[in-house]
């Protein structure tokens, strides 16, 4: 048994032995074994190799290490991020659906909906929805599944059926990098499918982000910058020439 999990093993790092990723669905395909069993030869491969929101990836490659941590995040950038937060409330309506992603940039705007009726938000991040349930007069939708504790969110392979079903007036998208050619992008691959489904069902899609972001590049791309109709960022921005891009609104 320890030799075909060997084997299993020495096959996955020439696949990954170029960089990238493997999602363990395609990881169990290949090696025709089940997905619980390339988790056990993960887990036994010594730290050679890692599982990032079900992809896997060698753990001694900088591009995908699991850098971000929402502990060490909070207090970054906080008077960028409620300064972000107070320009982002202004576009919110009474009675708006509000999808608000994960992170700590958006976390100062829940402080702010209390000076709107009826409004509901829907998260898939438990430090938001904490922070919403302490408003009586908000209505919050949680979308579960497994728990991210770097940054205290869930993710499941449904999740973006259960977005799609709601009726979402605005977006609030956050990043932890925005790059002119290599679009907006994320830590976490299990933030990907959320964050995708939210932009595609919204009315309006807006983008939150600190000066720290613009130019990084992240592992988990999910957006263009043109897909959204508006970046809210106190830092330089530069929208496609062609299509016009987003509204640039400076914080």
């Amino acid at each position: 048994m320890k030799d075909r999990s060997a084997m299993r093993l020495a096959r996955l790092q020439q696949v990954l032995a170029g960089g990238g990723t493997i999602h363990l669905r395609e990881a169990a395909h290949l090696c025709g074994v089940s997905e619980m069993t390339i988790r056990r030869d993960v887990a036994a491969s010594a730290g050679a190799m890692t599982l990032l929101g079900g992809r896997l990836v060698m753990a001694n490659n900088p591009h995908y290490a699991p850098a971000y941590d929402l502990d060490q995040q909070k207090d970054s950038h906080a008077q960028a991020k409620r300064r972000l937060s107070e320009r982002a409330a202004g576009f919110i309506a009474h009675g708006d659906t509000l999808f608000i992603d994960c992170g700590t940039t958006l976390l100062p705007l829940v402080g702010r909906l209390a000076a709107y009726e009826r409004l509901t938000v829907v998260t898939y991040a438990l430090n938001v929805a904490n922070a919403v349930s302490l408003l009586p007069e908000v209505r919050l939708v949680l979308l579960g599944g497994l728990y991210h504790a770097s940054s205290q969110s869930f993710g499941s392979d449904d999740m973006s059926t259960a977005i799609k079903r709601l009726g979402i007036n605005r977006a609030f998208i956050s990043a932890a990098g925005v790059h002119a050619e290599r679009g907006v992008s994320c830590f976490h691959f299990h933030e990907v499918a959320p964050k995708q489904a939210a932009i595609a069902s919204a009315e309006q899609r807006l983008l939150v982000v600190d000066e720290s972001k613009i130019g990084q590049v992240r592992p988990a791309y999910f957006a263009k910058l043109d897909d959204f109709d508006v970046v809210i960022t106190d830092g330089d921005v530069a929208p496609s020439p062609e299509s016009g891009g987003p509204r640039i609104v400076a914080a």
